[in-house]
């Protein structure tokens, strides 16, 4: 597979439960290169969580096909597959009865790495999350913050060293500050580790200043496929009403400090 090729490929791809109506996906034509982050934005129900299950093969095409790495999902083993990905989703989904350790350390044991080399795997990962090994790697998830736990799902969507990672509003549940201080840190991560990012949000913001490009949906098709630049000038009627709620929340009042006015 050379570097120009897609790494992910849909080609006009529908999907459409049994017994629905209609499809929430319909006619999708969709390339994601080697090294970028592709923000999924939409309102909910526009198809984005679809899509990206129809990446890892939790959901088979009605029509069409999807293509990891030049081959069709179809065609992979699907457990094979889902390993070759890194998944985090809103609320982080770790294991309630695992410690952080044995959160982190579950693809590569799956894997048959060699204990040593899982116990060095998950303090590295832990310590590029932000969280100290030694401090969180024996607590349970409900001993951690809304924040240490997406950061725990980060850490073990990363731990088998995926190319691509799947992220399903993954920073959607937490307060604003953790939120944007979660983003800044997955910015930096990104930099840093040269993966391939499918990310879904319905916050504009989020997709400014994340993706390399975004796909904005609209009824189970793009509406716009754009850089963050080029969606700030975009004409498409829908990404500018998402861009004049940010006009709004710049100028909505912001409470006073105390003992102010």
């Amino acid at each position: 597979m050379s570097a120009a090729s897609p790494f992910v490929r849909f080609d006009n791809v529908s999907y459409e439960p049994p017994g629905s109506a209609r499809p929430i996906i319909s006619d999708l034509n969709l390339e994601i290169f080697r090294g970028e982050t592709l923000v999924l934005l939409g309102e909910s129900g526009c198809g984005k969580t679809t899509t990206l299950r129809l990446v890892n093969r939790m959901l088979s095409p009605t029509t069409g096909r999807v293509l990891v790495e030049g081959k069709p999902t179809s065609a992979w083993d699907a457990i094979a597959l889902r390993r070759s990905m890194g998944y985090v989703i809103q609320e982080a989904g770790l294991f309630p009865h695992f410690n952080v350790e044995r959160n982190v350390a579950l693809v590569p044991t799956l894997e048959g790495w060699t204990r040593e080399r899982v116990r060095a795997r998950v303090r590295e990962m832990l310590a590029l999350v932000g969280l100290d090994p030694e401090t969180f790697g024996a607590r349970f998830p409900r001993e951690l913050s809304g924040g240490q736990r997406q950061r725990v799902g980060v850490a073990r969507a990363l731990a088998a060293d995926p190319p691509l990672l799947l992220m399903d509003e993954p920073f959607g549940a937490l307060d604003p500050l953790t939120r944007a201080s979660l983003q800044n840190e997955f910015a930096r991560l990104r930099s840093r580790l040269d993966k391939t990012v499918i990310l879904v949000t319905h916050d504009v913001r989020e997709a400014l200043r994340l993706a390399t490009r975004i796909a904005l949906m609209r009824e189970g098709r793009i509406a716009l496929l754009a850089t963050p630049e080029e969606f700030m000038r975009a004409e498409e009627p829908l990404a500018r009403a998402y861009l004049e709620t940010l006009q709004l929340e710049d100028k909505s009042p912001r409470p006073a400090a105390d003992g102010v006015g």
